[in-house]
């Protein structure tokens, strides 16, 4: 079989046509999806919620930290394909000694595309993946960060709090959006902050995300308690964490935020 590299560095020897994949990535799920990849792909995670017609009928393997290593196994795949932050090191070193395991690691828009570009060349469906990557280009270019920039905190757990730190794709969403990210700092990429911590770090907005936490405006009088006079707004989390072809949408969802 060929060989290719992953975005770990990884060497891996994958089929010249994959025919039964495996996808441990919601947002990779959804491109494997809008690629054509229909009846190849077997096994999906029970977060891979796009397309709704694959979460109801596809086999389902575990969750991207919990996969379930038994039903992989039974599915005989091809090519499975995870991410770095996702998925669970154990699982996938378990996984590799079986099956080609492709993996990738995203922490910018410039990443992403990366990813997608990949992934149609290993499946076969490099011409759909160009016509997704010019429609995310296009989309981009018309993205209209804020002038002046907003300093902002993204939460995205709470009990205890964590937010999105440095070197997430979270993170340069944000910077593409304007919004200057006040916990972009260290090396902890989603650390845990204390209330006061967030009321300390004196935000323009904070922006409570959808997942993985289902933040609710319940939750919005909690922050209010926090910072008060600081405008909180809670923000579709597919939509700035999700690195495949959702991104399509992504620059007009940005667009559209009422964030001032």
């Amino acid at each position: 079989m060929p060989t290719v590299t992953d975005q770990m560095g990884r060497t891996v020897a994958v089929p010249d046509r994959p025919e039964r994949i495996i996808s441990l990535v919601p947002s990779q799920t959804e491109l494997l999806f809008d690629l054509g990849l229909g009846e190849r792909v077997v096994g999906i995670t029970k977060f891979c919620i796009h397309p709704e017609s694959w979460f109801r009928n596809k086999p389902r393997v575990g969750g991207t930290k919990k996969v379930d290593l038994g039903r992989i196994r039974a599915l005989k795949p091809d090519l499975i394909i995870g991410n770095k932050e996702e998925n669970e090191r154990k699982d996938i070193e378990a996984l590799e000694q079986q099956f080609p395991v492709w993996m990738s690691d995203v922490r910018s828009l410039h990443h992403a595309l990366h990813m997608i570009a990949h992934v149609g060349e290993l499946t076969g469906t490099g011409k759909k993946a160009d016509l997704i990557l010019r429609g995310i280009a296009d989309a981009f270019a018309d993205l209209e960060p804020l002038d002046p920039p907003l300093t902002v905190a993204y939460l995205i757990w709470r009990e205890p709090y964590m937010v999105a730190g440095h070197g997430t794709f979270v993170n340069d969403m944000l910077r593409r959006c304007g919004l200057r990210n006040v916990f972009d700092k260290g090396d902890a990429r989603y650390p845990e902050i204390t209330p006061q911590a967030l009321a300390e770090s004196d935000p323009d907005i904070i922006l409570l995300s959808s997942e993985p936490y289902p933040f609710k405006e319940e939750h919005v009088l909690d922050i209010n308690m926090i910072c008060p006079g600081t405008p909180v707004r809670i923000v579709d989390g597919e939509l700035f964490s999700w690195y495949g072809s959702r991104l399509l949408k992504a620059p007009g969802y940005f667009n559209g935020l009422s964030l001032v």
